[in-house]
């Protein structure tokens, strides 16, 4: 048996104000999603103005990169496994609706491990990236040094 980590509330609490802090320094209205490892949403916030495809979409992001360990985009881009040469292509319609091959989801890695996911949706895909890398940031600041978050853009676990 081995102990783990969890994601909590108060984590994604801090991980949602600061995503939102990014979020308001680009004036870009985002949805931020912070699922647990099991894909579960942990905290969910639809930014004023926001589009109202949000949520869905940033649920989708969190939920696909807490399950499969890595960045959404890594899915698509040349070469990744979602693309119609990869050994994944059309995984995202075995999971209609909950399954997202595009810039915005990012796992929550704490110790080599994946303990979450963050989904953002509203901005470019540059946008998107830098809300999540905020998110991850300020989730290692709350933590400190006794325990490692990966924070950058291209996570594959």
């Amino acid at each position: 048996m081995r102990s783990v980590l969890r994601l909590e509330l108060e984590e994604a609490r801090v991980m949602l104000e600061a995503a939102k802090r990014v979020a308001q320094k680009l004036n870009v209205p985002e949805t931020i999603c912070v699922v647990d490892d099991g894909g579960v949403v942990i905290a969910l916030e639809r930014m004023d103005g926001a589009r109202i495809t949000g949520p869905e979409l940033a649920i989708a992001k969190a939920f696909t990169a807490s399950g499969h360990k890595r960045s959404t985009h890594l899915f698509n881009q040349p070469g990744g496994p979602a693309t119609v040469t990869g050994e994944a292509f059309g995984i995202h319609a075995m999971i209609p609706g909950k399954f997202a091959i595009f810039v915005g989801g990012f796992p929550v890695v704490v110790n080599g491990e994946v303990i979450g996911g963050i989904g953002v949706s509203g901005g470019s895909g540059e946008q998107d990236i830098a809300v999540g890398v905020a998110a991850l940031q300020a989730l290692q600041a709350h933590l400190g040094a006794e325990h490692e978050v990966l924070a950058q853009a291209d996570i594959k676990k």
